[in-house]
């Protein structure tokens, strides 16, 4: 899929079928945050993967949308070693990008319990969690081709360019 148009089709996805991802799909995930930009190339992130039931029951319970993480494929806690919590979501972008080049939706989901999940995740006292990401392919499927990325961009809910963008 082109990028402008994987940009500007994307959308959160918080309803997942129940297919599992491929290992493939996995690991272009991941090693798409990996390759994101950082500050001084610091790549101040551990991207956790949560597997277990009973570990994806306690990070739903930390977020703020916990349906979100229980019907996921695939959740991953990006968490921040003292670094800028930019490049954080510069990772999560390129995670999610690289996802939805493949069809396989996502969410962020925000942390509403930071005590909880750091217990979960066994953090040091500089480690934060930035954002617990939501992978899986759409229970209703989703076709970005069919339309252009100027019809993509009519239909999202954003402020109009003018608005958004000025020059001096």
């Amino acid at each position: 899929m082109d990028a402008y148009l994987a940009i500007v089709s994307r959308r959160e996805t918080r309803d997942y079928a129940a297919r599992p991802l491929t290992p493939e799909s996995e690991h272009r995930i991941l090693d798409a945050g990996r390759m994101a930009g950082s500050s001084k190339n610091r790549q101040a992130w551990t991207f956790v993967v949560i597997r277990d039931d009973a570990a994806i029951e306690r990070a739903a319970g930390a977020v703020w949308e916990a349906s979100n993480v229980r019907r996921a494929a695939f959740v991953v806690a990006i968490v921040t070693h003292g670094g800028p919590g930019m490049d954080a979501g510069r990772a999560a972008q390129n995670m999610m990008l690289a996802a939805w080049a493949e069809g396989i939706g996502s969410c962020p989901n925000g942390v509403a319990d930071r005590d909880g999940i750091a217990a979960l995740l066994g953090l040091g006292e500089r480690d934060q969690v930035a954002t617990v990401l939501s992978f899986g392919y759409p229970a209703r499927r989703r076709n970005p081709e069919r339309r252009s990325p100027e019809e993509w961009i009519a239909r999202a809910d954003r402020r109009p360019f003018d608005e958004v963008v000025r020059e001096i």
